[in-house]
């Protein structure tokens, strides 16, 4: 049954068309990726599927219900961290954790947002500023905010993109692990310019072309068995057929022909 659900968004910026006629369909637990280069209109999408932003035609649903701004029940995970320079990274997470919570006591919160900060391995940088905090160690406080308030719904956008290569492949993997970890399951919705960093998180991927006007490809199942390594992926025969297919869309907007990868509507 779908969870999250978007249909028929178009949404333009003045006379340019940024995105047109996207309908798109997330199931509870399901990680979806959409790729997508610069400047192509992912950004304004997961936006508007988060309520951050409106479109100007089409509707946005999560559970039955109709989104009117940011969802309650939802995380978001940010490129460049957005986190409170005055405050330490145990405060930061703390500021995601009371509003999820009011019921609790001050100290239930202090323990939720160490309980978190132990999981992305910084639990003895808790008292430290963003400042004293590496690029990696405040993306790693970034994900920890977002788990911390127990989200049904995970939005990322570009949530490794300004790092460097071994600190994104790393925080890849804890990403992995925190959704299979969760009490409950995490639906994410995950914006990326990389093909690989899709292929080795999503249960699903979708294009999107280049604009104005970008439409979506149908979605390509991710068929691979868990855990998955960028190592082992670059010798897959389905994830390099899907690579394939995937890059196909990109520069041309047409669907290659099924190799060994599952297409669905």
């Amino acid at each position: 049954m779908s969870y999250l659900n978007l249909t028929n968004i178009a949404k333009s910026f003045g006379p340019r068309s940024i995105l047109h006629n996207i309908s798109l369909s997330l199931a509870e637990g399901e990680f979806v990726s959409i790729v997508g280069a610069s400047a192509s209109g992912k950004t304004t999408l997961v936006k508007i599927a988060s309520g951050l932003a409106t479109a100007d035609s089409g509707s946005v649903t999560i559970a039955g219900r109709a989104v009117n701004g940011f969802i309650e029940e939802a995380g978001m995970v940010f490129q460049n961290y957005s986190l409170l320079p005055w405050l330490s990274a145990l405060e930061n997470v703390r500021l995601a954790v009371e509003p999820a919570f009011p019921q609790w006591t001050p100290k239930q919160h202090t323990d939720q947002a160490m309980k978190y900060l132990d999981m992305v391995g910084l639990g003895k940088a808790a008292l430290k500023t963003p400042a004293q905090l590496s690029g990696g160690m405040r993306q790693r406080v970034s994900i920890a905010r977002a788990f911390a308030a127990e989200p049904r719904i995970l939005f990322l956008d570009e949530p490794f993109g300004a790092l460097d290569a071994l600190t994104r492949a790393t925080l890849q993997q804890e990403l992995a692990q925190l959704c299979r970890a969760a009490g409950r399951p995490v639906t994410a919705l995950m914006i990326t310019n990389s093909v690989e960093e899709a292929i080795l998180l999503s249960d699903r991927i979708h294009a999107l072309g280049r604009g104005p006007g970008a439409t979506l490809s149908p979605g390509f199942t991710v068929d691979l068995a868990r855990p998955r390594s960028a190592g082992l992926l670059m010798h897959d025969a389905k994830a390099v057929s899907l690579r394939h297919r995937l890059a196909e869309f990109l520069t041309t907007g047409a669907v290659a022909a099924p190799a060994l990868v599952k297409e669905v509507a």
